[in-house]
């Protein structure tokens, strides 16, 4: 047990960032294959640490007949709410490709939404079935394979089963020759390589990827206990509108207490959480100093700043077009900017808020550079 133990220790060593992550908050074990619940998920990007303080090498193996019942618990795709994972709870299974996939979801505008359900519909008849979005497994599993780094092959071996349930690596659907080697979001590489599983043996092999992997919540979910249903555009935003909705109104209740609103310094707490700022309490100081009376951040400007957040590669583009980029900027301006660029209205408090938590020098300027580098690190919680 304790040499056992040992191995799956060191996997840590060949693990990127995020499936350290997942393997710290994974706490379902399945022929080998490491699952989240949903309230496994919920903590990943809501806590630092799992609550359980549980590592993986201690999941909880399941069987066949165990797993079967949690999945029966999964309401069909149409009966979704902003409340799914926390009703869910412990009831019900999530991978490691779709721990990946719901990180991209709480990270887009939704104006990106149309674009992941395109990429999805291969054949283009506006319904995605269970064969055209089993392509994410093989799209972020190949992403992973190139990033491998050379060493003990049984580790590496391993560490793929873990994640992907795959003893072995298969034959991938997608062409490597000729493929640059710059790193990518996993939202760049799924949408630049779904294209290429159009011209693949995918479709051909879509009955051998599916027979080989198990069950989760989201298949369920989307296509039903026998995976035969089809998913519409209309289901597939509700879902993705209604997951964002649910982290943010976990994030925005673990501060407010049952009240209707949080207090600006919470807003900046977890504003600077899963950022490279070091030392934020110079940012609080300054917020306090500058706000002296409490006056409250409701849920709906909340809401509305971090969809201004999904949007905020339009709102740099929209900067750099103003001649922004270079200098500091005023409130007014600010706030122009980001209804140009995003469609969202920002409230005058909020935007004072935000201005007096980065204003380091009090000059009612904010400076554009340090904010969006800040701001992306928050956007992607830590993993940028």
């Amino acid at each position: 047990v304790t040499e056992n133990r040992s191995d799956l220790e060191d996997l840590h060593l060949y693990a990127t960032p995020r499936e350290q992550r997942f393997r710290r908050f994974a706490s379902l074990e399945f022929e080998g294959q490491l699952y989240m619940t949903p309230y496994d998920f919920i903590q990943a990007v809501t806590s630092d640490e799992p609550k359980r303080k549980q590592e993986f090498y201690d999941a909880k193996t399941a069987r066949e007949n165990e797993l079967n019942q949690i999945l029966m618990e999964t309401p069909p795709v149409w009966k979704g709410s902003s409340k799914l994972f926390r009703n869910l709870n412990e009831k019900g299974v999530i991978s490691y490709t779709e721990y990946l996939f719901l990180l991209c979801i709480l990270t887009k505008p939704h104006a990106g939404f149309r674009i992941a359900f395109n990429m999805f519909d291969t054949d283009g008849n506006e319904m995605v079935d269970k064969k055209e979005f089993l392509v994410l497994q093989e799209i972020f599993r190949k992403k992973n394979e190139k990033r491998e780094k050379r060493g003990d092959e049984e580790k590496r071996a391993m560490l793929r089963l873990q994640l992907y349930g795959y003893h072995t690596p298969t034959n991938s659907v997608l062409k490597t020759e000729g493929e640059d080697l710059v790193p990518r979001s996993y939202w760049d590489t799924l949408r630049r390589s779904t294209s290429q599983a159009l011209f693949s043996d995918l479709a051909e092999r879509a009955d051998d990827i599916s027979s080989s992997l198990s069950d989760t919540t989201l298949l369920v979910h989307f296509f039903g206990k026998k995976g035969k249903a089809e998913l519409n555009f209309e289901d597939f935003y509700r879902f993705m509108d209604n997951l964002q909705t649910e982290v943010l109104e976990i994030e925005f209740l673990s501060y407010s207490n049952g009240m209707n609103t949080i207090s600006e310094e919470d807003f900046a707490h977890i504003l600077l959480r899963y950022t490279n700022v070091e030392n934020t309490s110079s940012y609080l100081e300054n917020m306090r100093c500058s706000i002296p009376e409490e006056k409250g951040i409701t849920f709906e400007e909340f809401r509305s700043f971090f969809q201004f957040l999904n949007n905020l590669e339009d709102f740099t583009i929209a900067m750099q077009m103003y001649n922004f980029a270079s200098r500091s900027i005023g409130q007014d301006e600010f706030k122009r900017a980001v209804y140009v660029a995003t469609g969202v209205k920002l409230s005058p408090h909020l935007v004072n808020t935000v201005f007096k938590i980065f204003d380091v020098d009090r000059d009612d300027q904010l400076s554009y550079k340090e904010f969006i580098g800040i701001m992306k690190d928050r956007l992607n919680r830590g993993f940028r």
